[in-house]
């Protein structure tokens, strides 16, 4: 049995301690929060560094500008503390223990359930034994685990904030022209499903559409002078330009 302590009560804290508390391996044996988190048991949560108590791993998830803070508050020393931040490196935990990285890519929702097992774990630590540990607690729960370096974590995150944050950004674009227009966004749901799962068979550039790639410029000017939100007229553009650079 690995002892797994989590240290926040945000959206990746919670999902991991759902994951966790499905297997027989892992046992979660505190969760820190700086208030009482009703995602957790009241009897697993403290708020008091002091009486944080041994475990195998802790995983800090917290936002990134708060991990060094967190991790210099711990009050002992030569255990394995890893955080779970797409593009903060091993410098931002505190030297007094060891070091390492947990990071699950994936968008996370508190009331979302998610299937972890498909979920990328991308691990680094600074010594084999440590990254053994992190191996064995991320296979309880996952079928993709992944050793990757500092660098390539940090560009594994910009891709993902163009995969999914931008893209999801677009998707509330195109919600609200719908909205203007009285026309409802459900419509455009099989349209969104078909474009995610093109790039099951073919390379994103394979399945790009559009007046862009045909370089239809009648329709393209269409577009721009339909757009009233001069914001939105540049983002057009932006995205037009760059899809025909290739």
């Amino acid at each position: 049995m690995i002892k797994v302590i989590l240290l926040g009560s945000g959206n990746v804290a919670t999902h991991l301690f759902q994951a966790f508390s499905k297997v027989d391996e892992i046992e979660v044996v505190q969760v820190f929060s700086r208030t009482v988190s009703k995602d957790f048991p009241e009897t697993l949560q403290t708020s008091d560094f002091s009486k944080i108590v041994e475990a195998d791993v802790y995983i800090i998830c917290v936002s990134d500008n708060a991990i060094s803070s967190v991790s210099s508050q711990l009050q002992f020393e030569n255990r394995l503390v890893v955080h779970t931040s797409g593009s903060s490196d091993l410098n931002a935990l505190d030297s007094k223990n060891n070091k390492g990285v947990f990071y699950p890519l994936q968008t996370f929702t508190k009331n979302k359930a998610v299937d972890f097992s498909e979920i990328p774990i991308c691990l680094e630590a600074e010594s084999v034994s440590d990254y053994t540990v992190l191996e064995k607690v991320a296979k309880t729960i996952s079928k993709k685990v992944i050793a990757i370096s500092g660098e390539q974590r940090k560009a594994l995150h910009v891709s993902a904030v163009f995969v999914c944050n931008f893209t999801n950004h677009l998707y509330a674009i195109g919600n609200t022209i719908c909205i203007e227009n009285n026309i409802p966004f459900e419509i455009l749901q099989p349209l969104i499903k078909e474009t995610a799962q093109k790039i099951q068979s073919l390379s994103p550039s394979e399945a790009q559409t559009g007046p862009a790639v045909r370089n239809d410029q009648k329709t393209i000017e269409k577009h721009i002078d339909f757009l009233t939100n001069e914001n939105l007229k540049e983002i057009y553009k932006i995205l037009t330009k760059s899809i025909q650079n290739g």
